[in-house]
């Protein structure tokens, strides 16, 4: 089926033109991995017109790529857990029950939207499995006329809205990880937990916002009357029926159908979490990257009741963590070359980016060109993660300079960071997968969130950014 079909000609005003930006980037965006590697071509080449040595940058490519390899495999654990969890039954019979809990089209639509941001604030790898599963429950209502594509992109707004303020944010999660940090970012940043960017009041006040404004633009934009198109209309089943594990064949598979070892698993972990809460604040707990994804893992283990089940998930999930395992080893290499390689006055290109940076002063004036500039950036490189390695070595030199709360700064980030996956269809790459569309019956809607989002998350970074001190960054 081709991806690159014109807008239609019944779409008018910010859907149309969103609808031209959307079969724009399906025709000309290559692969997220392809973006990835030409950054390392072009960082390289900066590094070279900077004066640094060609084998000074060919040498701190070499030992900087394999930097994350913890932070990766955390990031695509995520990814996997979310899926996993996702997929449970006893989820699949919960969603089952959410869907039949609007009694209106619009507000089935806003109760999607409401319901995905407030799962990705958890895990966005859960909230968009869930979100998509929730959509087509939804669906599959015969009393229930819904707009099949408007539902689509309300369970995509946890991931475009407030998915980086969340326990998830892979920046966040990053700065609260000393052992995942790369060591010339730590001599910059010190450790930064939970609560110093997500936990803060601004962070929350600013995600309880943006949920209520994106859920009130959800019920707003979804279409009625003789617009709507239904997934009937659009030729897609959306019933969704549980693959069975295959019959047992030998006796050496008993455990694998046996609910035996998830329980005492679960009882395990369970166990270890309460220990870790007696000795430590819950806010340390939950900083914890490591004992977020055990618990989350686990988790999926114990609601699909058998290894068998639980590994038949897993099968399903990995496919999905593809991109973060290719991708994240080169933005390793990008930030290295950016932060090693020495060149005139030796000075590294990250000296050079957080000059630029310490030029708009503080406040509100860092404040908007820092998240403008992530924003842009972001519609390039799609990956908060990764992307953060980038921009943090200058971005959190320069927050240094100008005295702007570090906390804050990464929650800068975190907010503009979600708003290009409104309008570049990587992200919902998953999400399709699940509702059997393509990103042009996704984008009409979500480039309206879009435009809305920017100018508030501009207000939000300005005005909340007045309200911390400056605190020097603290080594663990």
């Amino acid at each position: 089926m081709s991806t690159t079909t014109a807008p239609t000609t019944d779409e008018r005003g910010l859907a149309r033109v969103a609808q031209t930006f959307a079969a724009f980037t399906e025709k000309w965006f290559p692969d997220a991995w392809v973006f990835a590697a030409l950054g390392v071509v072009i960082v390289s080449v900066a590094a070279l017109a900077n004066g640094s040595t060609p084998a000074a940058v060919v040498e701190t490519f070499g030992t900087g790529f394999w930097d994350l390899t913890a932070f990766t495999l955390q990031m695509a654990m995520v990814v996997l857990t979310g899926y996993v969890v996702a997929t449970a039954p006893p989820v699949a019979r919960l969603i089952e029950a959410l869907a039949h809990l609007p009694d209106d089209p619009r507000r089935a639509v806003a109760f999607v939207a409401f319901l995905s941001m407030s799962v990705s604030l958890l895990n966005w790898g859960l909230s968009l499995i869930f979100g998509g599963l929730l959509a087509r429950a939804v669906a599959r209502r015969e009393d229930l006329t819904v707009d099949y594509r408007a539902l689509g992109a309300a369970a995509f707004m946890g991931l475009g809205a407030v998915w980086a303020l969340g326990l998830s944010s892979s920046a966040a999660q990053l700065q609260a990880t000393p052992a995942s940090l790369p060591a010339p970012l730590l001599e910059i940043t010190g450790v930064l937990d939970f609560g110093k960017t997500i936990f803060t009041w601004q962070s929350m006040v600013s995600a309880l916002l943006l949920i209520v404004l994106t859920t009130v633009i959800a019920w707003a934009s979804c279409p009625r009357g003789a617009s709507v198109r239904t997934a009937q209309d659009m030729g897609i089943d959306t019933e969704d029926l549980p693959e069975a594990p295959p019959e047992r064949e030998r006796p050496g598979e008993w455990l694998e159908y046996s609910r035996v070892l998830p329980v005492l698993l679960g009882v395990i972990t369970l166990g270890w979490l309460v220990g870790q809460l007696l000795e430590k604040s819950a806010v340390a707990v939950l900083s914890s990257l490591n004992g977020y994804l055990l618990v989350f893992l686990v988790l999926g283990l114990v609601l699909h009741g058998t290894p068998r089940r639980f590994l038949m998930a897993v099968q399903k999930a990995v496919p999905a963590t593809a991109g973060i395992l290719v991708q994240f080893p080169l933005y390793a290499a990008m930030a290295a070359v950016l932060t090693k390689a020495e060149g005139r006055g030796g000075e590294t290109l990250s000296d050079h980016l957080s000059s630029i940076f310490t030029s708009f002063g503080g406040g509100g004036g860092f404040a908007v060109a820092l998240a403008v500039y992530t924003a842009v950036l972001g519609i390039l490189v799609p990956s908060g993660g990764g992307k953060w390695l980038v921009e943090a070595p200058y971005v959190m030199q320069a927050a240094t300079d100008v005295q702007m709360n570090l906390g804050w700064t990464v929650q800068i980030y975190n907010m503009a960071e979600a708003l290009p996956n409104l309008v570049n269809p990587f992200f919902m790459l998953p999400l399709l997968a699940v509702l059997k569309l393509r990103a042009r019956d996704l984008v009409g809607f979500t480039f309206l969130q879009f435009a809305i989002h920017l100018p508030v998350v501009l207000l939000l970074v300005w005005l909340l950014g007045n309200t911390f001190d400056f605190v020097p960054a603290v080594q663990p």
